[in-house]
């Protein structure tokens, strides 16, 4: 199944390479990344697309743990959208 996960991360060096790498240790596969800093505050509003059989709230709960991550919105995509 395919999830995406809207995360709001810290301007700080590393931060995505810790993102990417809890997210991949979880048995998550990125399929997809977009993302740009928010110029208003300066924080980075990052768009995974994540591929996995395991249930993602686990994920979500632990990418709330990493000092990086701010917020995590993790939304299961359609089957239609999951071909794109």
């Amino acid at each position: 199944m395919q999830y995406r996960l809207d995360l709001v991360l810290k301007p700080a060096e590393g931060a995505l390479v810790r993102t990417l790498g809890l997210i991949e240790r979880r048995g998550f596969a990125p399929r997809a990344i977009n993302g740009a800093p928010d110029p208003a505050d300066g924080r980075w509003r990052v768009q995974l697309v994540v591929d996995s059989a395991r249930p993602v709230e686990g994920l979500r709960l632990q990418l709330l743990k990493l000092y990086d991550c701010e917020a995590v919105e993790a939304t299961a995509l359609p089957r239609q959208e999951q071909a794109a």
